[in-house]
């Protein structure tokens, strides 16, 4: 084309002309776009956000969430203690504590403590429960009155020498005793070994060793978010390590705090990503320098198109936030898009303006016959491209549909300044005459004379494995489960697990919104019938049934202990000559009791002897850290037991208000939670239990209900906006190449190397997610592009299109696209490195087609009457 009569070339030969004036608008636009980012900069980490509010299931979300706002955005403190007592002390104390911060706390609850639970949840258990707890208080008695009248290591002590003298006179044998004998016996031995000993009264008393369920406290916490932060719950979390911390809550005092739930699931997924970025970042750097310099042999020119790149980032920022008022986490992906294709398009002219300098007097020449003949072909792929993002738009994934805006208007700014600005900084850096005889690759030149002559062949071939990967289509699968995506290995996703395995703790319960407690309960009945739900709970729950029954083994219980409890005030420590004498004194007893036998009851018992004769013999110190092991639990329990023993009737109108606002609205709603049978988390199981749950009650919401429709939603999105993009990029094609056949060998390629990922996809089984489908758009762009470039060369009468200078530019794009990206593969986070996995096989199909298929495709002449 006569650079007279294209647009492009003279706007070219005008920016070559005028290079620094050029420079200095661009300067002058960069700077101005640098002070919009700055002043309006903008950006939400709120995940809610990426989803439209209007979709029905979103509403429900919405609704529910509107009725219970304490249940939104939680972290969940996950206490876990050696002994009973350490959990359920830890827990009071942090939620005392937490409670005192309310600049970075909206609430802190325990929803399985306070002094509710602490005086009635005796009666929650089933009968049998009650009575074989009851009946162990009963028995021990003797024992909870001595330690209660004197509880310090002498009145233990003082406990189990009275018990020792009865067994000598037949009233019960070592057996009996054992769980004592042994657990001191093992606590003493820690304490004088210099390691961490931690005893349990609980343990004792019940006779069996402490589960999970009787160690582990959780604490509700809401923080204060700030979403102007990549990290919104950052400072409450620390907030909240650092207050365990400061109260000894660590594993050296027998006490691990962990945290997880929405928020810090969220914000340690940033920290994971920011953990290996100078890895990845410098990985794309190195890779997109060093694939530059091997596509245009210059510094000079891979500085020129490494400026334009970064001006049009800064400018596509600018408008970008002009159009959608802040960024989103999505959003934020237009930065790769826009270098991946915009570096195409300086990488496209650049290599043409080598080849143009081979034959051009000069290098003004040489960019304004570059802008000319590829100009229209660079144009028709921005606007292709961007016509492809804007198809986005409509999709309810506010999200991607916002990325689409922001990619799209970049594609402009892309387009722009590969014809404006890079033409003036070739000109102005005075870029070399090419060091090759040859831009273009001739050692492909065997290549394309064997795609000529085996042409039917390898279009015969590209119609198998067409026909092989839609075969392959239903293999394809879409991960819906994020949790997925995030890094096994943070605190938050390591305490998840161990909560998930936890049938009252599972993050993947179904919430119920009934319109009164009654309707509640009907329904909380029909959902206890289905095969996938283990239990429900609703308000009528924490209301104890058989309570008749249960309170008056409580009252025989308190009949029996209580007045022991309630008695004068305790006696003060002991002197440590008469701890000593009681320590000497109960070793001799144990050993009188115990004989020579080797079983297990009498080895406790030598074996606490011995060591109550080293503390005796040990320095001062280490019998006060003996004491305090022992005493320490002790006043929990002794708290605990009189708590248990004041337990009354209970009622709905009893409950506290704080219970209840957690399971009813004041309107009157009710909350149902349901709660999985089995502990299977794939996304089939949850799709089963989300189905019998809403087959009962429709308006159901949740995680396994809301990961689902989630996934569904993104899946719409992006198969209509697939549809969008291909009709629109169809109908522009058609408008400006004016030929159905032009139109369909344009688009034939790219459906072909989509097959080929999907297919591979489905094969490997890589499943698609919500992170590394964001891809398809920057790899659906790259081939519409790759597409139009030969096309129109193709029409302009270019042959051997192997060798020729746009081969090259071509696969230095790719190339480009493929190692900066690729580069995601390294991440140790799980989805970043599925997004880095699916580019490489997308851009290793791209290619494999621009070198066999696409050449013969074209291989006949654009004339030729026949299209194949």
């Amino acid at each position: 084309m006569s650079t007279r009569t294209s647009l492009i070339g003279r706007i070219v030969a005008a920016s070559s002309r005028h290079p620094v004036i050029v420079l200095l608008g661009a300067l002058g636009l960069t700077l101005a776009a640098l002070l919009h980012v700055a002043g309006n900069f903008a950006m939400t980490a709120d995940t809610s956000q990426l989803i439209s509010s209007k979709l029905t299931w979103r509403q429900r979300e919405l609704a529910f969430q509107a009725a219970f706002p304490q249940l939104d955005n939680l972290t969940m403190v996950v206490i876990d203690g050696a002994t009973p007592e350490l959990a359920d002390d830890a827990a009071r104390r942090l939620t005392a504590a937490l409670q005192e911060k309310q600049d970075l706390f909206r609430t802190v609850r325990r929803p399985d403590g306070g002094p509710f639970f602490e005086r009635e949840g005796l009666l929650l258990l089933p009968l049998d429960q009650v009575r074989a707890t009851t009946n162990g208080l009963v028995r021990a008695t003797p024992l909870l009155a001595q330690v209660a009248a004197d509880p310090s290591l002498r009145g233990v002590l003082s406990a189990l020498s009275n018990m020792l003298a009865g067994i000598r006179h037949g009233q019960g044998t070592l057996h009996d005793i054992e769980p004592m004998t042994g657990a001191l016996a093992d606590a003493f031995e820690k304490v004088l070994a210099g390691r961490p000993a931690f005893f349990s009264w609980q343990t004792v008393i019940g006779g069996a060793p402490a589960g999970t369920h009787a160690t582990r406290r959780v604490v509700l916490v809401q923080p204060v978010m700030d979403y102007t932060a990549l990290e919104p719950g950052a400072a409450a979390s620390s907030a909240i390590r650092t207050t365990a911390q400061s109260l000894g809550l660590d594993a050296a005092h027998g006490v691990t705090v962990r945290l997880t739930g929405p928020v810090p699931l969220a914000d340690e997924e940033f920290a994971s990503l920011a953990q290996d970025a100078h890895l990845v970042l410098g990985a794309m750097l190195v890779a997109l320098l060093g694939i530059l310099w091997l596509a245009v042999r210059s510094v000079r020119v891979v500085l020129a198109i490494v400026v334009t790149t970064i001006v049009g980032l800064v400018i596509t920022a600018a408008i970008g936030l002009m159009a959608t008022g802040r960024l989103n986490l999505i959003s934020v992906a237009f930065i790769p898009l826009f270098v991946g294709l915009g570096v195409d398009f300086s990488i496209q002219f650049s290599v043409r303006s080598l080849a143009e300098r081979l034959v051009q007097p000069t290098r003004e020449a040489a960019l304004t016959e570059a802008g000319a003949s590829i100009g229209r072909a660079l144009a028709l792929s921005a606007a292709a491209i961007g016509v492809g993002f804007f198809a986005f738009l409509p999709t309810t994934y506010v999200g991607v549909a916002e990325l689409g805006t922001i990619a799209g208007l970049g594609m402009g700014v892309a387009f722009a300044l590969s014809i404006v600005l890079l033409p003036a900084l070739l000109a102005l850096l005075r870029f070399p005459p090419a060091r090759m005889a040859e831009v273009g690759f001739t050692m492909l030149a065997p290549v394309d004379r064997f795609v000529t002559r085996h042409r039917l062949g390898v279009l015969g071939s590209a119609l198998i494995a067409a026909i092989v990967s839609l075969a392959l289509l239903p293999f394809v699968r879409f991960d819906f489960d994020p949790l997925n995506l995030k890094s096994p290995r943070v605190e938050s996703m390591t305490t998840l697990k161990a909560l998930a395995a936890d049938p009252d703790w599972t993050p993947y319960a179904i919430n119920v919104l009934a319109a009164t407690l009654g309707e509640a309960q009907a329904i909380a009945h029909r959902l206890d019938g289905l095969p996938e739900v283990s239990r429900t709970v609703t308000l009528q729950s924490f209301v104890p049934a058989r309570q008749d029954e249960k309170l008056a083994l409580v009252a025989n219980a308190a009949k029996a202990i209580g007045p022991a409890l309630e008695a004068r005030a305790p006696r003060p420590a002991p002197p440590e000559a008469e701890l000593r004498q009681s320590l000497a004194s109960t070793a001799a007893a144990l050993r009188a009791s115990a004989p020579q036998a080797a079983d297990a009851a009498s080895s406790s018992a030598r074996r606490l002897a011995d060591a109550l004769e080293r503390l005796e013999a040990a320095p001062a110190d280490i019998r006060a850290k003996a004491a305090a092991a022992i005493v320490a639990p002790l006043h929990v329990v002794l708290d605990q037991i009189r708590a248990e023993l004041k337990a009354g009737p209970v009622t709905i109108a009893t409950l506290p208000a704080d219970l209840v606002s957690d399971w009813t609205t004041k309107d009157g709603r009710a909350r149902i939670q349901v709660l999985p049978r089995d502990g299977r988390h794939d996304n089939d199981s949850l799709r089963r239990f989300a189905t019998a749950v809403q087959g009962i009650a429709p308006d159901a919401t949740g995680a396994p209900i809301s990961t689902r429709a989630s996934g569904d939603t993104i899946v719409d999105a992006f198969l209509q906006a697939g549809a969008y993009s291909i009709l629109a990029i169809v109908v522009l094609l058609a408008l400006v190449l004016q030929r159905t056949r032009d139109v369909v060998l344009t688009m034939l390629p790219v459906l072909l190397s989509g097959l080929l990922t999907f297919a591979t996809c489905g094969l490997l089984d890589l499943p698609l997610n919500f992170t590394n489908i964001i891809a398809l758009p920057l790899l659906f762009g790259v081939g519409v592009a790759f597409n139009i470039y030969f096309v129109m060369a193709w029409r302009a009468g270019e042959t051997a299109m192997l060798k020729s200078s746009l081969m090259r530019a071509v696969i230095f794009s790719a190339l480009t696209t493929a190692n900066a990206f690729g580069a995601l593969w390294l991440s140790t986070h799980p989805g970043t490195a599925s997004m880095g996995r699916l580019l490489m096989i997308s851009l290793g199909w791209e290619l494999l087609v621009t070198l066999l298929f696409r050449p013969a495709l074209l291989a006949r002449s654009p004339h030729s009457k026949l299209w194949f």
